[in-house]
């Protein structure tokens, strides 16, 4: 929908850049629509990403082609049981022809890495892939690397066959700015898919995706981000909504201050998208549910009668007054 009104920001070039990412993604990718938005907002708020689904609904797929409509350094990493810390940040090798030791870098040295499977890696391998996200750094031997920006860590993890995981604790999981719950397709959106299929249109071909936004721009984009307009009021009605996860009565853990955070600061980036230069309590409600169902725990009781992490912040945006 176009704007009756003058943005106070040029938004022109950000909207365009996005809307490109978009259609490249497209070329092989069915529906997701969410998915890919709550990915680019993700990327337009520098954060990170947990992307949850059952197998075979275009989960890696996705993060891949997003990687490669960025022109970014991009890494993909498969985690198993017997990875160990050093095979993502890299280790310290002894190189015979200089007699000196030489560190080698780990493919966690990328603007954009995807995890396969975080939760089939012990927990000392996801230590260190949390602190490099946090820090954007890796120290190893007493040397401290920075990460070059962007840096963007897409993990993916499949909510059934859990024997032999290893479950990511609470405090972990609040170094990601989503979790992205990815759904089956609708009836509609498979039926296309078995199309392209029978007409032989489901052939990857990565080459084909065009690289539309250079890495540098995606810092300047952020820029732009940061500027948008939100009122007072709003920012206020952000802090209700996460103190109020922490007094509800069916919630054993409420959201951190960091949530807060990452609710400012993704409205913004879902406001840009939107093609408008300030935040409106649509954008807030919008982004609450992928920033708060990983940072909150639901009461054994609640867990008991099967009630959903997402049916309880829906009854906490419908109780908060939105401001006028």
């Amino acid at each position: 929908m176009e704007n009756e009104f003058k943005n106070r920001i040029d938004l022109s070039g950000l909207t365009e850049k996005t809307q490109q990412v978009k259609n490249e993604i497209a070329k092989y990718i069915v529906g997701q629509q969410q998915l890919v938005d709550f990915l680019l907002i993700a990327i337009l708020a520098d954060g990170h990403v947990l992307i949850e689904g059952v197998p075979g609904v275009a989960k890696t797929l996705t993060a891949k082609l997003l990687a490669r409509a960025i022109d970014a350094d991009f890494k993909r990493i498969q985690f198993t049981p017997d990875l160990m810390p050093s095979d993502i940040i890299g280790t310290t090798i002894f190189n015979t022809k200089t007699s000196d030791f030489q560190f080698k870098k780990g493919p966690l040295f990328a603007n954009i890495v995807l995890t396969d499977e975080i939760n089939r890696s012990p927990a000392k391998t996801q230590a260190a892939l949390f602190e490099a996200m946090e820090e954007r750094q890796i120290t190893v031997d007493g040397t401290t690397y920075k990460l070059d920006e962007p840096f963007m860590v897409l993990a993916t993890q499949n909510p059934i066959e859990q024997e032999g995981t290893y479950r990511l604790p609470e405090a972990q999981l609040d170094r990601f700015l989503f979790k992205i719950n990815v759904d089956y397709p609708s009836i509609e959106e498979e039926g296309t898919m078995l199309m392209n299929f029978h007409a032989n249109k489901h052939k990857i071909d990565l080459d084909k995706i065009n690289k539309v936004l250079h890495k540098d721009a995606v810092l300047e984009l952020r820029k732009l981000v940061s500027q948008i307009i939100i009122e007072e009021n709003l920012i206020k009605y952000i802090a209700q909504i996460v103190y109020a996860t922490r007094k509800n009565p069916g919630l054993f853990l409420g959201a951190s201050p960091r949530a807060s955070l990452a609710i400012l600061h993704s409205a913004k980036a879902c406001a840009c998208l939107q093609n408008r230069d300030f935040v409106t309590p649509e954008d807030i409600k919008y982004v609450c549910f992928p920033v708060l169902r990983h940072r909150i725990m639901l009461t054994p009781e609640k867990e008991m009668e099967g009630i959903q992490v997402d049916a309880i912040i829906q009854q906490i945006i419908d109780k908060v007054e939105v401001p006028r």
